[in-house]
């Protein structure tokens, strides 16, 4: 009873329990971050839109050629400019 009392109390001692590994360091220099170039552009509805792609001259059957912004912030992928 006295051995099986020693080892419950020794399983529940917090000192003899392996403490866990620290995390190894990291190195900030080989981590990259992708950076995506774009410009900012005045939309159409009046706001300023953030946009990666070119922009381009798409046919419209009412207004004749508009120009667009391609692949916005906020997943547009087209946003009509203002001239």
């Amino acid at each position: 009873m006295k051995v099986l009392a020693a080892l419950l109390l020794s399983l529940s001692l917090p000192a003899l329990h392996p403490a866990p590994a620290p995390p190894a360091p990291l190195d900030h220099s080989q981590i990259k971050q992708v950076r995506h170039r774009g410009t900012w552009y005045f939309a159409e509805n009046g706001h300023a839109v953030y946009c990666y792609g070119p922009v381009l001259l798409v046919p419209i059957k009412e207004i004749g050629l508009q120009r667009v912004a391609t692949f916005c912030r906020d997943g547009q992928t087209m946003v009509p400019l203002r001239d």
